[in-house]
Protein backbone atom coordinates (compact mmCIF):
# COMPACT_ATOMS: atom_id res chain seq x y z
CA UNK A 1 0.00 0.00 0.00
CA UNK A 2 1.62 3.56 -0.87
CA UNK A 3 1.90 6.50 1.41
CA UNK A 4 0.44 9.14 0.75
CA UNK A 5 2.36 12.57 1.42
CA UNK A 6 1.20 13.37 4.78
CA UNK A 7 2.73 10.00 6.40
CA UNK A 8 6.07 10.15 4.06
CA UNK A 9 6.72 13.35 6.08
CA UNK A 10 5.70 11.92 9.29
CA UNK A 11 7.74 9.12 8.38
CA UNK A 12 10.94 11.22 7.43
CA UNK A 13 10.48 13.68 10.53
CA UNK A 14 10.70 10.17 12.31
CA UNK A 15 14.05 8.85 10.98
CA UNK A 16 12.88 6.19 9.44
CA UNK A 17 13.34 6.25 5.89
CA UNK A 18 15.98 4.20 4.22
CA UNK A 19 18.89 6.10 1.91
CA UNK A 20 20.86 3.94 -0.82
CA UNK A 21 23.65 5.94 -2.68
CA UNK A 22 25.12 4.49 -5.85
CA UNK A 23 28.29 5.81 -7.59
CA UNK A 24 27.84 5.10 -11.22
CA UNK A 25 30.49 5.39 -14.35
CA UNK A 26 28.52 8.99 -15.18
CA UNK A 27 26.14 9.54 -11.97
CA UNK A 28 26.13 9.43 -8.77
CA UNK A 29 22.11 8.85 -7.59
CA UNK A 30 20.58 8.74 -4.56
CA UNK A 31 17.31 7.44 -3.38
CA UNK A 32 15.22 7.52 -0.39
CA UNK A 33 12.66 4.70 0.59
CA UNK A 34 9.57 4.81 2.73
CA UNK A 35 7.73 1.80 4.99
CA UNK A 36 6.33 0.32 1.92
CA UNK A 37 10.09 -0.05 0.27
CA UNK A 38 9.08 2.37 -2.87
CA UNK A 39 11.22 5.72 -3.37
CA UNK A 40 9.94 8.52 -1.77
CA UNK A 41 12.64 11.15 -3.34
CA UNK A 42 15.94 11.05 -5.47
CA UNK A 43 18.95 12.73 -5.71
CA UNK A 44 21.76 12.75 -8.70
CA UNK A 45 24.94 14.55 -9.61
CA UNK A 46 26.44 13.90 -13.24
CA UNK A 47 30.25 13.14 -13.52
CA UNK A 48 33.09 11.67 -16.08
CA UNK A 49 36.10 10.16 -15.18
CA UNK A 50 39.49 11.51 -16.42
CA UNK A 51 41.86 10.33 -18.60
CA UNK A 52 45.61 10.75 -16.64
CA UNK A 53 48.97 9.67 -17.36
CA UNK A 54 47.22 6.37 -19.33
CA UNK A 55 44.77 5.64 -16.69
CA UNK A 56 40.99 6.15 -16.10
CA UNK A 57 40.51 7.36 -12.93
CA UNK A 58 38.32 9.90 -10.37
CA UNK A 59 39.93 11.86 -8.22
CA UNK A 60 39.74 12.04 -4.16
CA UNK A 61 38.30 15.40 -4.60
CA UNK A 62 35.44 14.71 -7.78
CA UNK A 63 34.20 11.70 -5.23
CA UNK A 64 34.25 13.94 -1.93
CA UNK A 65 32.06 16.75 -3.71
CA UNK A 66 30.14 14.59 -5.83
CA UNK A 67 29.05 12.75 -2.63
CA UNK A 68 28.33 16.04 -0.94
CA UNK A 69 26.68 17.63 -4.20
CA UNK A 70 24.49 14.22 -4.99
CA UNK A 71 23.09 14.05 -0.86
CA UNK A 72 22.41 17.67 -1.47
CA UNK A 73 20.46 17.67 -4.16
CA UNK A 74 18.43 14.67 -2.42
CA UNK A 75 17.75 16.80 0.66
CA UNK A 76 16.56 19.34 -1.40
CA UNK A 77 14.09 17.34 -3.04
CA UNK A 78 12.86 16.21 0.07
CA UNK A 79 12.86 19.79 1.53
CA UNK A 80 10.41 20.79 -1.84
CA UNK A 81 8.05 17.59 -1.91
CA UNK A 82 7.41 17.47 2.46
CA UNK A 83 8.36 20.74 3.34
CA UNK A 84 11.16 18.84 5.91
CA UNK A 85 14.63 18.47 6.34
CA UNK A 86 16.83 14.95 6.68
CA UNK A 87 18.56 14.83 10.50
CA UNK A 88 18.21 11.19 11.02
CA UNK A 89 17.57 7.75 8.89
CA UNK A 90 16.62 4.13 9.55
CA UNK A 91 19.62 2.76 7.68
CA UNK A 92 21.54 3.74 4.85
CA UNK A 93 23.77 1.56 2.40
CA UNK A 94 26.46 2.72 -0.52
CA UNK A 95 27.43 1.00 -3.78
CA UNK A 96 29.54 1.95 -6.81
CA UNK A 97 30.59 0.37 -10.11
CA UNK A 98 32.77 -2.35 -9.13
CA UNK A 99 36.27 -3.47 -9.26
CA UNK A 100 39.06 -0.75 -9.82
CA UNK A 101 42.08 -0.14 -7.37
CA UNK A 102 42.58 1.99 -4.21
CA UNK A 103 45.14 1.26 -2.29
CA UNK A 104 46.41 3.05 0.82
CA UNK A 105 49.22 3.40 3.11
CA UNK A 106 49.81 3.17 6.71
CA UNK A 107 48.64 6.71 7.15
CA UNK A 108 45.56 6.42 5.03
CA UNK A 109 47.19 8.70 2.31
CA UNK A 110 46.05 7.30 -1.29
CA UNK A 111 49.10 5.74 -2.72
CA UNK A 112 48.46 6.25 -6.80
CA UNK A 113 45.37 7.42 -8.27
CA UNK A 114 42.05 5.37 -8.05
CA UNK A 115 42.37 2.57 -11.01
CA UNK A 116 38.86 2.26 -12.25
CA UNK A 117 37.26 -0.91 -14.27
CA UNK A 118 37.55 0.65 -16.96
CA UNK A 119 41.34 0.64 -17.33
CA UNK A 120 42.04 -2.50 -19.60
CA UNK A 121 46.25 -2.49 -18.43
CA UNK A 122 46.51 -5.49 -16.45
CA UNK A 123 46.72 -8.76 -19.26
CA UNK A 124 49.56 -10.15 -18.18
CA UNK A 125 48.34 -10.23 -14.11
CA UNK A 126 45.13 -10.98 -15.02
CA UNK A 127 46.76 -14.28 -17.25
CA UNK A 128 48.90 -15.49 -14.51
CA UNK A 129 46.68 -15.34 -11.81
CA UNK A 130 43.58 -17.01 -13.82
CA UNK A 131 46.68 -19.73 -14.92
CA UNK A 132 47.93 -19.91 -11.16
CA UNK A 133 44.52 -19.82 -9.47
CA UNK A 134 42.68 -22.11 -12.12
CA UNK A 135 39.76 -19.31 -12.02
CA UNK A 136 39.27 -16.48 -14.34
CA UNK A 137 40.58 -13.40 -12.80
CA UNK A 138 39.68 -10.49 -15.60
CA UNK A 139 41.80 -7.57 -15.71
CA UNK A 140 39.20 -4.97 -14.02
CA UNK A 141 39.62 -6.78 -10.78
CA UNK A 142 41.31 -5.77 -7.94
CA UNK A 143 43.56 -8.26 -7.39
CA UNK A 144 44.73 -7.96 -10.98
CA UNK A 145 45.63 -4.08 -10.47
CA UNK A 146 47.90 -5.16 -7.53
CA UNK A 147 49.37 -7.97 -9.18
CA UNK A 148 50.28 -5.72 -12.25
CA UNK A 149 51.44 -3.13 -9.99
CA UNK A 150 53.84 -5.94 -8.45
CA UNK A 151 55.23 -7.24 -11.56
CA UNK A 152 55.79 -3.35 -13.15
CA UNK A 153 57.60 -3.12 -10.13
CA UNK A 154 56.00 -0.61 -9.19
CA UNK A 155 57.32 1.09 -6.17
CA UNK A 156 53.92 2.41 -4.21
CA UNK A 157 53.38 -1.97 -3.50
CA UNK A 158 55.69 -2.26 -0.65
CA UNK A 159 53.92 0.75 1.60
CA UNK A 160 50.27 -0.40 0.53
CA UNK A 161 48.96 -1.15 4.34
CA UNK A 162 45.08 -1.98 2.95
CA UNK A 163 43.32 -1.71 -0.81
CA UNK A 164 39.75 -2.16 -1.79
CA UNK A 165 36.77 -0.29 -4.24
CA UNK A 166 35.06 2.15 -4.62
CA UNK A 167 32.50 1.53 -2.39
CA UNK A 168 34.32 0.26 0.31
CA UNK A 169 36.41 3.52 0.46
CA UNK A 170 33.21 5.54 0.82
CA UNK A 171 32.00 3.16 3.21
CA UNK A 172 35.29 3.41 5.69
CA UNK A 173 35.20 7.11 5.02
CA UNK A 174 31.50 7.27 6.60
CA UNK A 175 31.92 4.65 9.11
CA UNK A 176 35.57 3.90 9.75
CA UNK A 177 34.88 0.31 8.87
CA UNK A 178 37.20 -1.38 6.27
CA UNK A 179 34.57 -4.22 5.33
CA UNK A 180 32.62 -5.26 1.80
CA UNK A 181 29.64 -7.18 0.69
CA UNK A 182 30.14 -10.71 -0.45
CA UNK A 183 29.09 -9.18 -3.93
CA UNK A 184 31.43 -6.51 -4.26
CA UNK A 185 34.08 -8.76 -2.94
CA UNK A 186 33.77 -11.12 -5.26
CA UNK A 187 34.75 -8.38 -8.18
CA UNK A 188 38.45 -7.84 -5.98
CA UNK A 189 38.91 -11.17 -5.08
CA UNK A 190 37.30 -14.96 -5.78
CA UNK A 191 35.11 -15.96 -2.69
CA UNK A 192 34.66 -19.28 -1.65
CA UNK A 193 30.89 -20.09 -1.37
CA UNK A 194 30.78 -22.70 1.17
CA UNK A 195 32.94 -20.12 3.47
CA UNK A 196 31.30 -16.79 2.20
CA UNK A 197 34.67 -15.39 2.70
CA UNK A 198 37.92 -15.13 0.64
CA UNK A 199 39.40 -18.13 -1.11
CA UNK A 200 42.08 -19.62 1.66
CA UNK A 201 43.68 -21.07 -1.03
CA UNK A 202 44.03 -18.96 -3.70
CA UNK A 203 45.14 -16.33 -0.82
CA UNK A 204 48.16 -19.01 0.01
CA UNK A 205 48.98 -19.59 -3.75
CA UNK A 206 48.75 -15.82 -4.13
CA UNK A 207 51.54 -15.19 -1.10
CA UNK A 208 53.44 -17.65 -2.33
CA UNK A 209 53.87 -16.61 -5.84
CA UNK A 210 54.86 -13.16 -4.35
CA UNK A 211 57.03 -14.43 -1.18
CA UNK A 212 60.36 -13.48 -3.55
CA UNK A 213 59.05 -9.88 -3.36
CA UNK A 214 59.82 -8.97 0.65
CA UNK A 215 57.01 -7.01 1.08
CA UNK A 216 56.05 -6.72 5.06
CA UNK A 217 52.40 -7.45 4.36
CA UNK A 218 50.48 -11.05 3.32
CA UNK A 219 47.42 -10.29 1.05
CA UNK A 220 44.81 -10.58 4.02
CA UNK A 221 46.46 -8.51 5.76
CA UNK A 222 45.87 -5.59 3.77
CA UNK A 223 42.07 -6.87 2.15
CA UNK A 224 38.87 -5.78 3.60
CA UNK A 225 36.56 -7.78 5.87
CA UNK A 226 33.92 -9.75 3.48
CA UNK A 227 30.12 -9.59 4.97
CA UNK A 228 26.98 -10.90 4.04
CA UNK A 229 23.19 -8.92 3.23
CA UNK A 230 21.60 -8.22 6.18
CA UNK A 231 25.41 -8.18 8.30
CA UNK A 232 25.82 -4.71 10.46
CA UNK A 233 28.54 -2.96 8.41
CA UNK A 234 28.90 -0.18 11.32
CA UNK A 235 27.20 3.09 11.64
CA UNK A 236 28.15 6.53 10.80
CA UNK A 237 31.06 8.55 12.44
CA UNK A 238 30.20 12.25 13.19
CA UNK A 239 33.78 13.04 10.93
CA UNK A 240 31.33 10.83 8.30
CA UNK A 241 28.23 12.58 8.86
CA UNK A 242 30.27 15.65 8.44
CA UNK A 243 31.69 14.26 5.31
CA UNK A 244 28.54 13.75 3.55
CA UNK A 245 26.69 16.76 4.90
CA UNK A 246 29.01 19.54 5.62
CA UNK A 247 25.54 21.71 6.71
CA UNK A 248 26.16 19.26 10.09
CA UNK A 249 21.86 18.75 10.02
CA UNK A 250 22.80 14.99 9.47
CA UNK A 251 22.90 13.01 12.70
CA UNK A 252 25.81 10.03 13.43
CA UNK A 253 25.00 7.16 14.37
CA UNK A 254 22.89 5.82 11.60
CA UNK A 255 23.49 1.69 10.57
CA UNK A 256 24.90 0.98 7.34
CA UNK A 257 24.20 -1.97 5.55
CA UNK A 258 27.73 -3.81 3.80
CA UNK A 259 28.50 -1.70 0.44
CA UNK A 260 28.16 -3.44 -2.39
CA UNK A 261 28.17 -3.32 -6.19
CA UNK A 262 26.22 -2.06 -9.14
CA UNK A 263 26.13 -5.54 -10.14
CA UNK A 264 24.50 -6.51 -6.86
CA UNK A 265 22.49 -3.70 -6.93
CA UNK A 266 20.94 -4.42 -9.87
CA UNK A 267 19.96 -8.25 -8.83
CA UNK A 268 18.17 -6.43 -6.02
CA UNK A 269 16.68 -4.02 -7.94
CA UNK A 270 15.12 -6.61 -10.21
CA UNK A 271 14.44 -9.26 -7.68
CA UNK A 272 16.67 -11.74 -9.13
CA UNK A 273 18.73 -12.92 -6.53
CA UNK A 274 17.42 -16.50 -5.75
CA UNK A 275 19.16 -19.66 -7.56
CA UNK A 276 18.26 -20.49 -11.17
CA UNK A 277 16.73 -16.76 -11.67
CA UNK A 278 19.06 -13.91 -13.63
CA UNK A 279 18.80 -10.50 -15.06
CA UNK A 280 20.28 -9.17 -18.07
CA UNK A 281 20.95 -5.38 -18.53
CA UNK A 282 20.70 -4.27 -22.16
CA UNK A 283 21.31 -0.42 -22.77
CA UNK A 284 25.10 1.27 -23.94
CA UNK A 285 26.60 -1.76 -23.36
CA UNK A 286 24.65 -5.53 -22.13
CA UNK A 287 25.12 -7.87 -19.38
CA UNK A 288 23.20 -11.32 -18.63
CA UNK A 289 24.26 -12.56 -14.79
CA UNK A 290 22.53 -16.06 -13.37
CA UNK A 291 22.21 -17.36 -10.23
CA UNK A 292 23.93 -20.74 -10.29
CA UNK A 293 23.13 -23.80 -8.31
CA UNK A 294 26.45 -25.28 -8.34
CA UNK A 295 30.11 -24.44 -9.40
CA UNK A 296 30.85 -24.74 -13.41
CA UNK A 297 32.88 -27.89 -14.50
CA UNK A 298 35.75 -25.51 -16.13
CA UNK A 299 37.24 -22.28 -16.45
CA UNK A 300 35.67 -20.08 -19.12
CA UNK A 301 37.76 -16.63 -19.40
CA UNK A 302 34.49 -15.69 -21.47
CA UNK A 303 32.28 -16.07 -18.14
CA UNK A 304 33.25 -13.93 -15.10
CA UNK A 305 32.09 -15.47 -11.95
CA UNK A 306 30.75 -12.86 -8.74
CA UNK A 307 28.33 -13.52 -6.24
CA UNK A 308 24.77 -11.64 -4.91
CA UNK A 309 24.71 -10.26 -2.07
CA UNK A 310 24.17 -12.81 -0.18
CA UNK A 311 26.44 -15.30 -1.60
CA UNK A 312 25.38 -17.07 -4.29
CA UNK A 313 27.63 -17.84 -6.96
CA UNK A 314 26.85 -15.86 -10.20
CA UNK A 315 27.99 -16.00 -13.51
CA UNK A 316 28.02 -12.97 -16.00
CA UNK A 317 28.39 -12.39 -19.53
CA UNK A 318 29.66 -9.04 -20.14
CA UNK A 319 29.64 -7.11 -23.71
CA UNK A 320 30.38 -3.95 -24.20
CA UNK A 321 28.16 -3.21 -27.21
CA UNK A 322 24.26 -3.45 -27.05
CA UNK A 323 22.17 -0.13 -28.39
CA UNK A 324 24.39 1.94 -29.32
CA UNK A 325 24.06 0.92 -33.53
CA UNK A 326 20.47 0.44 -32.85
CA UNK A 327 19.90 3.86 -32.06
CA UNK A 328 23.06 5.38 -35.02
CA UNK A 329 20.33 3.69 -37.42
CA UNK A 330 16.95 5.35 -35.70
CA UNK A 331 18.58 8.58 -36.54
CA UNK A 332 19.14 8.11 -39.80
CA UNK A 333 15.50 7.28 -39.96
CA UNK A 334 14.41 10.63 -38.11
CA UNK A 335 17.01 12.25 -40.84
CA UNK A 336 15.43 11.17 -43.47
CA UNK A 337 11.62 11.93 -41.99
CA UNK A 338 13.07 15.88 -41.46
CA UNK A 339 14.59 15.92 -44.62
CA UNK A 340 11.11 15.40 -46.01
CA UNK A 341 9.83 18.12 -43.30
CA UNK A 342 8.42 15.87 -40.93
CA UNK A 343 8.52 16.31 -36.97
CA UNK A 344 9.50 13.16 -35.52
CA UNK A 345 8.72 11.61 -32.16
CA UNK A 346 11.33 10.00 -31.36
CA UNK A 347 9.52 7.54 -28.51
CA UNK A 348 6.79 7.55 -31.77
CA UNK A 349 10.11 6.57 -33.91
CA UNK A 350 11.64 3.50 -32.37
CA UNK A 351 8.35 1.68 -31.20
CA UNK A 352 7.44 2.29 -35.18
CA UNK A 353 10.89 0.75 -36.14
CA UNK A 354 11.20 -1.82 -33.40
CA UNK A 355 7.87 -3.34 -33.83
CA UNK A 356 7.92 -3.42 -37.64
CA UNK A 357 11.10 -6.32 -36.55
CA UNK A 358 8.12 -8.52 -35.71
CA UNK A 359 6.95 -8.69 -39.03
CA UNK A 360 10.31 -9.51 -40.50
CA UNK A 361 11.20 -13.22 -41.34
CA UNK A 362 12.05 -15.18 -38.48
CA UNK A 363 16.30 -15.62 -39.34
CA UNK A 364 16.46 -11.75 -40.84
CA UNK A 365 16.15 -13.25 -44.26
CA UNK A 366 19.93 -14.11 -44.28
CA UNK A 367 20.68 -10.54 -43.40
CA UNK A 368 24.14 -9.82 -40.99
CA UNK A 369 25.02 -7.27 -38.37
CA UNK A 370 27.92 -6.60 -36.36
CA UNK A 371 27.11 -3.58 -33.58
CA UNK A 372 30.88 -3.47 -32.46
CA UNK A 373 31.64 0.20 -31.19
CA UNK A 374 34.36 -1.08 -29.72
CA UNK A 375 35.76 -4.75 -28.94
CA UNK A 376 33.96 -7.63 -27.62
CA UNK A 377 36.55 -10.22 -25.72
CA UNK A 378 34.35 -13.28 -25.81
CA UNK A 379 34.59 -13.22 -29.85
CA UNK A 380 37.96 -12.06 -29.81
CA UNK A 381 37.52 -8.47 -31.26
CA UNK A 382 40.08 -6.07 -29.30
CA UNK A 383 38.22 -3.35 -31.32
CA UNK A 384 35.21 -3.09 -33.45
CA UNK A 385 33.83 -1.74 -36.73
CA UNK A 386 29.67 -1.84 -37.08
CA UNK A 387 28.88 -3.64 -39.94
CA UNK A 388 26.46 -4.31 -42.07
CA UNK A 389 26.19 -7.43 -44.35
CA UNK A 390 24.00 -9.19 -46.93
CA UNK A 391 24.37 -11.43 -50.02
CA UNK A 392 22.41 -10.37 -53.10
CA UNK A 393 19.57 -12.67 -52.82
CA UNK A 394 19.20 -11.97 -48.80
CA UNK A 395 15.65 -10.71 -48.47
CA UNK A 396 16.55 -7.15 -47.63
CA UNK A 397 13.29 -4.73 -46.77
CA UNK A 398 13.01 -2.86 -43.61
CA UNK A 399 11.10 -5.81 -41.13
CA UNK A 400 14.54 -7.63 -41.83
CA UNK A 401 16.89 -4.87 -41.46
CA UNK A 402 15.35 -3.70 -38.02
CA UNK A 403 15.06 -7.42 -36.72
CA UNK A 404 18.66 -8.39 -37.68
CA UNK A 405 19.77 -5.38 -36.04
CA UNK A 406 17.96 -6.02 -32.78
CA UNK A 407 19.31 -9.70 -33.12
CA UNK A 408 22.88 -8.12 -33.65
CA UNK A 409 22.77 -6.24 -30.33
CA UNK A 410 22.14 -9.41 -28.12
CA UNK A 411 24.67 -11.42 -30.31
CA UNK A 412 27.64 -11.44 -27.57
CA UNK A 413 25.24 -11.79 -25.29
CA UNK A 414 23.93 -15.10 -26.65
CA UNK A 415 27.02 -16.22 -27.47
CA UNK A 416 28.48 -16.27 -24.06
CA UNK A 417 25.55 -17.17 -22.17
CA UNK A 418 25.48 -20.24 -24.45
CA UNK A 419 28.61 -21.24 -23.06
CA UNK A 420 26.45 -21.76 -19.60
CA UNK A 421 23.19 -23.43 -20.88
CA UNK A 422 24.60 -25.53 -23.74
CA UNK A 423 28.42 -26.58 -22.47
CA UNK A 424 27.80 -26.26 -18.48
CA UNK A 425 24.00 -27.53 -18.50
CA UNK A 426 22.86 -24.50 -16.18
CA UNK A 427 19.37 -24.16 -15.20
CA UNK A 428 17.27 -21.18 -15.50
CA UNK A 429 13.41 -20.84 -14.58
CA UNK A 430 13.30 -17.21 -15.77
CA UNK A 431 14.92 -14.24 -17.21
CA UNK A 432 14.02 -10.54 -15.67
CA UNK A 433 14.85 -7.92 -18.60
CA UNK A 434 15.60 -4.27 -18.01
CA UNK A 435 17.45 -0.99 -19.89
CA UNK A 436 16.47 0.82 -22.64
CA UNK A 437 16.27 -2.21 -25.21
CA UNK A 438 13.23 -3.22 -23.50
CA UNK A 439 11.66 0.50 -23.64
CA UNK A 440 9.47 -0.36 -26.51
CA UNK A 441 6.78 -2.69 -24.82
CA UNK A 442 7.23 -6.35 -25.69
CA UNK A 443 9.77 -5.90 -28.82
CA UNK A 444 13.01 -6.60 -27.02
CA UNK A 445 11.81 -8.43 -24.40
CA UNK A 446 10.43 -10.74 -27.26
CA UNK A 447 14.27 -10.68 -29.27
CA UNK A 448 15.81 -11.67 -25.82
CA UNK A 449 13.49 -14.67 -25.09
CA UNK A 450 14.36 -15.99 -28.53
CA UNK A 451 17.92 -15.78 -27.97
CA UNK A 452 18.13 -17.90 -25.03
CA UNK A 453 15.27 -19.58 -25.25
CA UNK A 454 13.83 -18.64 -21.71
CA UNK A 455 10.80 -16.93 -20.48
CA UNK A 456 11.68 -12.97 -20.19
CA UNK A 457 9.57 -10.91 -17.77
CA UNK A 458 9.90 -7.04 -17.32
CA UNK A 459 9.12 -5.10 -14.37
CA UNK A 460 7.62 -1.64 -13.85
CA UNK A 461 10.02 -0.54 -11.62
CA UNK A 462 13.32 -2.34 -13.58
CA UNK A 463 14.20 1.19 -14.40
CA UNK A 464 14.63 2.80 -10.81
CA UNK A 465 18.25 1.26 -10.62
CA UNK A 466 20.88 0.32 -7.98
CA UNK A 467 20.66 3.11 -6.33
CA UNK A 468 17.21 1.65 -5.06
CA UNK A 469 18.73 -1.69 -4.97
CA UNK A 470 21.24 -0.93 -2.52
CA UNK A 471 18.68 1.43 -0.47
CA UNK A 472 16.69 -2.27 -0.48
CA UNK A 473 19.74 -4.00 0.68
CA UNK A 474 20.20 -1.51 3.90
CA UNK A 475 16.15 -2.09 4.44
CA UNK A 476 16.56 -5.95 4.29
CA UNK A 477 19.60 -5.28 7.15
CA UNK A 478 17.10 -3.55 9.35
CA UNK A 479 13.54 -5.03 8.34
CA UNK A 480 13.73 -8.50 7.56
CA UNK A 481 11.84 -11.50 9.84
CA UNK A 482 14.00 -13.76 11.67
CA UNK A 483 15.76 -16.34 9.28
CA UNK A 484 14.53 -14.50 6.50
CA UNK A 485 16.47 -14.78 3.50
CA UNK A 486 17.19 -12.09 1.16
CA UNK A 487 15.09 -13.37 -2.02
CA UNK A 488 11.85 -14.01 0.62
CA UNK A 489 12.39 -10.63 2.16
CA UNK A 490 11.98 -9.17 -1.60
CA UNK A 491 9.05 -10.94 -2.46
CA UNK A 492 7.32 -10.26 1.01
CA UNK A 493 8.42 -6.45 1.11
CA UNK A 494 9.03 -5.23 -1.86
CA UNK A 495 7.38 -6.93 -5.01
CA UNK A 496 4.52 -8.45 -3.85
CA UNK A 497 1.75 -7.65 -6.46
CA UNK A 498 4.37 -6.06 -8.32
CA UNK A 499 2.69 -5.79 -12.17
CA UNK A 500 5.84 -7.38 -14.51
CA UNK A 501 4.97 -8.99 -17.93
CA UNK A 502 6.39 -12.72 -18.62
CA UNK A 503 6.68 -13.56 -21.81
CA UNK A 504 7.81 -17.09 -22.87
CA UNK A 505 9.91 -17.74 -25.78
CA UNK A 506 8.45 -18.81 -29.22
CA UNK A 507 9.47 -21.84 -30.85
CA UNK A 508 10.14 -20.40 -34.15
CA UNK A 509 11.56 -17.25 -33.20
CA UNK A 510 14.16 -19.65 -31.27
CA UNK A 511 15.16 -21.67 -34.64
CA UNK A 512 15.14 -18.08 -36.13
CA UNK A 513 17.61 -16.69 -33.68
CA UNK A 514 19.70 -19.63 -33.90
CA UNK A 515 20.00 -19.25 -37.62
CA UNK A 516 20.99 -16.03 -37.47
CA UNK A 517 23.70 -16.55 -34.60
CA UNK A 518 25.02 -19.53 -36.97
CA UNK A 519 25.54 -17.03 -39.52
CA UNK A 520 26.93 -14.34 -37.08
CA UNK A 521 29.77 -16.98 -35.93
CA UNK A 522 30.50 -17.97 -39.61
CA UNK A 523 30.68 -14.12 -39.98
CA UNK A 524 32.97 -12.74 -37.39
CA UNK A 525 36.53 -13.06 -40.23
CA UNK A 526 34.47 -9.99 -41.93
CA UNK A 527 34.37 -8.04 -38.59
CA UNK A 528 38.08 -9.00 -38.06
CA UNK A 529 38.84 -7.78 -41.75
CA UNK A 530 36.97 -4.71 -40.89
CA UNK A 531 39.11 -4.24 -37.82
CA UNK A 532 42.69 -5.18 -39.91
CA UNK A 533 41.77 -3.10 -43.09
CA UNK A 534 39.00 0.02 -42.44
CA UNK A 535 41.84 2.16 -39.59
Amino acid sequence: MSMDKKEIKGFIESGKAVLGIEFGSTRIKAVLVGEDNAPIASGSHDWENDYVDGIWTYSLDKIHVGLQDCYRSLVEDVKAQYGVGIKRLGAMGFSAMMHGYMAFDKNDTLLVPFRTWRNTITEQASNELTELFSYHIPQRWSIAHLYQAILNKETHVKDVTFFTTLAGYIHWQLTGQKVLGVGEASGMFPIDIETGDFNERMIGQFDEKTASCGFDWKLRDIMPKVLTAGDDAGKLTEAGAKFIDPSGELEAGIPFCPPEGDAGTGMAATNSVAVRTGNVSAGTSVFGMIVLEKELKKVHEEIDLVTTPDGHLVAMAHCNNCTSDLNAWVNVFKEFAESFGMEVDMNKLFGTLYNKALEGDKDCGGLLAYNYFSGEHIVGMEEGRPLFVRTANAKFNLANFMRVNLFASLGVLKTGLDILFKEEGVQVDEILGHGGLFKTKGVGQKILAAAINTPVSVMETAGEGGAWGIALLASYMIHREDGETLDTFLNRAVFAGEKGSRMEPDAADVAGFDAFIERYSKGLPIERAAIDFLK
